[in-house]
């Protein structure tokens, strides 16, 4: 019942509207639009300004691994290639700049979920781990791309470290 009462409304409110733009001149509709586009940029550029830091990170970050030529993936699976290297980027473990890379050779457990996309509080086995290590694998081994050797061995000491831990 609800959903028919907001459908008249929205369309009552749509008649109306429509009725009053039919009333105005086009130069007043022009002026109108030219304001709220300029309101509209200043809008944008605040937030850009104030925000840009973190609403830019994941397109910058996909426009990087398009540039590592990894071909053939969707969207979902380069957003989840994108949590693995923010993962690792926070952890100091991978920086796509050469100067600031450090050693990656004492993962902790719960890096290493995080790093295979696992739930730390569920029961896991190691076919769980395996699934979930092949799933990641597929998309950044080196034979896929080459440019990805050095997140392939990150997320190998991961399985490791996971397989080492469900024993």
């Amino acid at each position: 019942m609800n959903i028919i009462i907001y459908t008249v409304v929205i369309l009552l409110i749509f008649y109306f509207l429509l009725k009053f733009i039919s009333n105005i001149s086009s130069k007043k509709i022009s002026k109108g639009l030219r304001f709220l586009m300029i309101i509209g940029f200043i809008f944008l550029a605040v937030l850009f300004a104030i925000g840009g830091k973190f609403l830019l990170t994941l397109p910058l970050t996909l426009a990087s691994l398009a540039l590592l030529k990894l071909k053939g993936l969707s969207i979902f699976q380069l957003i989840s290639l994108f949590r693995l290297i923010q993962t690792l980027r926070r952890s100091g473990r991978f920086s796509f700049n050469q100067a600031h890379r450090k050693s990656f050779s004492d993962l902790s457990v719960s890096e290493s979920y995080k790093i295979l996309n696992l739930d730390e509080k569920k029961k896991l086995t190691k076919e769980d781990i395996n699934k979930a290590y092949l799933k990641i694998q597929k998309k950044i081994h080196p034979d896929v791309s080459p440019e990805t050797a050095r997140l392939s061995s990150i997320v190998n000491e991961a399985r490791d470290v996971l397989m080492n831990e469900v024993k």
